[in-house]
């Protein structure tokens, strides 16, 4: 009976793997590259710092997406793990992919705060929201996060296993480990981001309650209703994806499930479910703004049909229409 469920859920972990994990990687890729377009395209995002925020997301979670997800279904899929092969990236991949994630995060905690500050109906408030003091954040940001990737390089190593021979990809120093399991997935990538997001972004939402009271432009109005509607309603989906991930962590890390190979294989399973699950939050963005602002909807259409299209058929029609030399 164990070694039916076994297979059983090794099967599951395989399917997940392939299946969830390809939908993730192509909608993900896919939707960060229509963020980058569409907020890139028009003047009102680009003179935005919050939507400047959520153009580095959508870079970061692009190289966080093809380096996390798709390493992570050539092995749980494949049994393909590029990592035992080289060292190299074994240790590199690991920095990179933790600087893709923090500064994704960084950035969506700094997008729901630079919101607040600009909807703040004292002046001094929004003066801290400004293009100059964006630049500088995210900058301090990639470099801090850097410089927080060194560890990763040192204590990442290959281990042979001394029963199967195998070698693995892991963690060689014990403290490290601990931090990483308890300072890095719980804190850093959960607990604070969560928090600092629902603080800031619920704070932003009561500002722009009172915007209809205040004297402010028309179209400044609008469009901070529009990044605090779609930047409120993605911290509450960043909480409902990244929660069970962080609860099969606490799970993983308290439970020994060495010498019980059928709760092994749960844990397996729980865990690649929980990390396709988490890694939503990376790709499901622009599908959020694209259900939650009707605005961001025309923005899109827009930016697609008639400023890009038509611009690359005005490259085309210049071409189809020069006449040939006779010869």
């Amino acid at each position: 009976m164990s070694s039916s469920t076994i297979s059983a859920l090794i099967f599951a972990t395989r399917q997940v793997s392939i299946y969830l994990g390809t939908a993730v990687l192509v909608a993900g890729v896919l939707g960060g590259l229509f963020n980058i377009i569409v907020f890139l395209s028009l003047r009102t995002f680009r003179q935005t710092s919050c939507a400047f925020y959520l153009v580095v997301m959508s870079f970061v979670n692009i190289g966080s997406l093809i380096t996390t997800t798709l390493s992570r279904i050539m092995i749980s899929g494949f049994g393909i793990d590029w990592t035992q092969s080289s060292l190299i990236y074994c240790k590199f991949r690991l920095a990179f992919v933790q600087l893709c994630a923090l500064t994704s995060l960084t950035c969506m905690c700094l997008a729901t705060l630079d919101q607040f500050f600009a909807t703040c109906s004292s002046l001094r408030w929004r003066q801290w929201s400004s293009s100059k003091l964006t630049y500088r954040l995210t900058a301090i940001t990639v470099l801090f996060w850097t410089f927080h990737g060194v560890p990763y390089v040192l204590y990442y190593g290959h281990f042979q296993s001394p029963t199967t021979g195998q070698v693995s990809c892991i963690i060689i120093n014990s403290m490290f480990q601990n931090y990483y399991t308890y300072g890095y997935s719980l804190m850093l990538m959960y607990f604070l981001p969560t928090v600092l997001t629902i603080i800031f972004a619920l704070m932003a939402y009561r500002n722009v309650q009172t915007i209809p009271y205040r004297t402010v432009p028309l179209v400044r109005r609008e469009l901070d209703k529009q990044l605090t509607e779609m930047i409120l309603v993605q911290v509450v989906y960043n909480f409902v994806t990244m929660t069970p991930f962080a609860v099969v962590t606490i799970i993983g890390a308290t439970t020994n499930v060495t010498n019980n190979s059928v709760l092994q294989a749960q844990m397996q399973f729980a865990s690649i479910l929980g990390f396709f699950v988490y890694y939503l939050y990376w790709a499901s963005s622009f599908y959020i703004y694209i259900c939650v602002s009707e605005r961001f909807r025309q923005q899109f259409i827009y930016v697609i049909f008639d400023v890009h299209m038509k611009r690359f058929q005005k490259i085309k029609i210049p071409a189809i229409n020069r006449i040939l030399p006779q010869v």
